[in-house]
């Protein structure tokens, strides 16, 4: 066998790349397990920030390899079709909603702003950095939008019109979670629930007066 070209590797045995939907699975199963008490805040902390350092699947499997949703076999993969319309958001936690936006600054800062798509959910994830995400010039897609935020070190502002429906379900640990929370009287206006948790960091969401939705059923 000739040294310098080695056979293939199968492509079965390939590392098959992780997509966003699949980090979105793993960050969910471990804030859940982050609620229960399966996990301390500092391995909690440290996980979430694998998961979005990862590149293949195989990265991501450890990480909930002891916990009860790592032993269950993986469901097949479903065949494409429409997404659904995500349920009425309350305040609560693990609103889990599908075709997510991520906006991620781990030792680094990100922003989204201006006249931007909002869809019903969006990934809000600050490491020891920050994240800004201004919501007052958007154009939602969605009357109901779910917004997963996780500061570990760092922190989250979130500014949103002041004719919204805003909410809360989330905690601190060691950090600060403030969500100014509002009901909008205006039957139409995007209901937007700030859900995660804070470690060692802050998340602040609050409307901005002056700053409306403008045509709510047009938008």
């Amino acid at each position: 066998m000739n040294a310098e070209n080695p056979p293939a590797v199968p492509l079965e045995k390939q590392p098959v790349r992780a997509s966003d939907a699949d980090r979105d699975r793993i960050a969910d199963i471990l804030r859940e397990a982050l609620a229960e008490g399966r996990l301390e805040p500092e391995e909690h902390a440290e996980r979430v920030e694998a998961v979005y350092r990862a590149k293949t699947i195989a990265e991501l499997e450890p990480l909930i390899r002891d916990l009860p949703a790592g032993q269950r076999t993986a469901p097949p993969p479903a065949a494409p079709g429409p997404a659904p319309s995500p349920a009425p958001a309350r305040a609560g936690h693990g609103l889990h909603v599908a075709n997510a936006k991520n906006v991620v600054a781990v030792l680094s800062g990100a922003t989204r702003q201006g006249r931007w798509r909002v869809g019903p959910k969006i990934n809000a994830v600050a490491i020891c950095g920050g994240v800004e995400l201004d919501l007052t010039e958007a154009i939602f897609e969605q009357q109901h939008v779910v917004i997963n935020a996780t500061a570990i070190c760092g922190g989250i502002e979130i500014k949103v019109p002041e004719n919204v429906s805003l909410r809360s379900a989330g905690s601190g640990v060691m950090g600060g979670f403030d969500v100014r929370e509002a009901e909008s009287t205006e039957p139409h206006a995007p209901v937007i629930v700030v859900q995660g948790v804070a470690i060692w960091g802050g998340i602040d969401a609050k409307p901005v007066p002056g700053k409306r939705v403008r045509d709510l059923r047009d938008e």
